[in-house]
Order: structure tokens, then C-alpha cells, then sequence
């Protein structure tokens, strides 16, 4: 599997956090990923459908950085639909 598995979730959620991207229910989030045998699919999975389990991301008050958050899913190699989607959702929430 290579480098797909050689970088955590926890380095891609802290990625986003830096981006300024906040995670309600941060720790159902890390548990649910840590369980995941494929995280970078619970993530869209949970980003898109988590809202009954409390987990939301949202533009935190100092604002997000878009070209951060597109970096985090170009670094963990997330498919482009799938940034597309979370910074859509995003500005949706705001």
C-alpha cells in the first residue's frame, strides 16, 4: 500500500484544524477513524453523513485557508471530488 498508509489521520485532521477548519465531536472522529481500516473513506463518509453522530466541520471564526485544505487532501491523497465536496460543505455551513 505504500505511502497511503504512512501518514495518520491524525496528522490529516490536525492538518485541517491548522486550516482553520473546526471539528465538532472531534473525539466520536477519531475514534470512528481509528477503527477504520480505510480512514480516508470514513472521513468522507463521516464529513458527508456524520451530523447525527455530532461530527461537523465548519469555518472556525478566524476563517479557513482553502489552499490549506486542498493541500491536506492532495498530501493524503484524497480524490479531487472529495476536497471539492468538504470546501463546498464548508462554505455552505457558514
Amino acid at each position: 500500500m505504500g505511502s497511503l498508509s504512512s501518514e495518520s489521520f491524525d496528522q490529516f485532521l490536525d492538518s485541517l484544524k491548522q486550516a482553520g477548519v473546526e471539528i465538532s465531536n472531534e473525539g466520536e472522529l477519531r475514534e470512528r477513524l481509528a477503527e477504520a481500516q480505510r480512514w480516508r473513506f470514513a472521513f468522507a463518509t463521516l464529513a458527508a453523513n456524520g451530523r447525527p453522530l455530532g461530527i461537523r466541520f465548519q469555518d472556525s471564526s478566524s476563517g479557513v485557508n482553502e489552499a490549506d485544505i486542498h493541500r491536506a487532501f492532495a498530501r493524503f491523497q484524497f480524490p479531487e471530488i472529495w476536497q471539492t465536496t468538504f470546501a463546498a460543505s464548508l462554505r455552505a455551513e457558514h
